[in-house]
């Protein structure tokens, strides 16, 4: 993985909202407090993760994911693997495997959104933070959709649908940012 391409997104991400400004500081923490390891899933202090945050060609409807794992429904998106060539290849790959789109394009190579949250304790495996990094993408919401092994389901929604399903503050900002496309 390119650390400093990441690092420089990173760095250079700008958000109108105070809470990712916050997320922010504690990801860039994250990097230098393991500046060789801020990527792997085996970094239970927490970890980098990549996800898609996918809009259909007109920007009316949003793909999400029923996350077979956490029982929620969220964008597509999962953890970094050293073959990744950064952290947008990793929300590119994630988005390609857990939907099998063929028409996903991204938009620009910025960063979206950034989030941190707690994700649960399972197997070997404690409770830990996902530093997670998205991008918007797009993509012909007529396509078949291959709905994966970590997933219950795969779905378009309009905007007030997503608003309706979840209570989910970054699923919502991410929502809001929409209204600025």
């Amino acid at each position: 993985m390119n650390n400093l391409q990441t690092i420089y997104l990173i760095k250079n991400y700008q958000s109108s909202y105070p809470l990712e400004l916050q997320y922010q500081t504690q990801i860039l923490h994250l990097i230098e407090t393991y500046p060789d390891d801020f990527y792997k899933s085996t970094l239970t202090a927490g970890h980098l993760t990549g996800s898609a945050w996918i809009v259909s060609s007109d920007y009316q409807q949003i793909l999400l994911t029923h996350h077979r794992k956490l029982d929620k429904w969220l964008q597509p998106g999962g953890h970094c693997e050293t073959d990744d060539a950064d952290i947008w290849a990793t929300a590119w790959r994630e988005a390609q495997e857990e939907t099998g789109l063929q028409s996903l394009q991204k938009t620009t190579e910025n960063i979206f959104d950034i989030d941190v949250h707690w994700i649960p304790a399972r197997g070997d495996m404690p409770a830990h933070e996902h530093h997670d990094i998205r991008f918007l993408f797009v993509a012909q919401a007529q396509e078949a959709l291959n709905i994966s092994a970590e997933s219950n389901d795969l779905r378009w929604f309009t905007r007030e649908e997503v608003l309706q399903l979840t209570d989910n503050e970054s699923i919502i900002r991410m929502v809001r940012k929409m209204s600025n496309l």
